[in-house]
């Protein structure tokens, strides 16, 4: 088994470990965790949404 670094494939929605993953232009990551990895899609989309929210603070100053 694995210790990691894992990745998410947004093709196929799978997790795989370094040895294992597919073409990097398909790749988010690495994460630290299987878990951190599969839930990969909604960090990211947290992550863009507190930027957008910072980039709306910015334009109103």
């Amino acid at each position: 088994m694995s210790a990691g670094p894992y990745f998410y494939d947004t093709r196929t929605g799978e997790v795989h470990d370094a040895e294992h993953r597919g073409p990097g232009k398909y790749l988010m990551g690495p994460y630290a965790t299987r878990e951190e990895a599969a839930r990969a899609p909604e960090l990211a989309r947290a992550r863009t949404e507190a930027q957008d929210r910072r980039d709306e603070e910015e334009d109103d100053w």
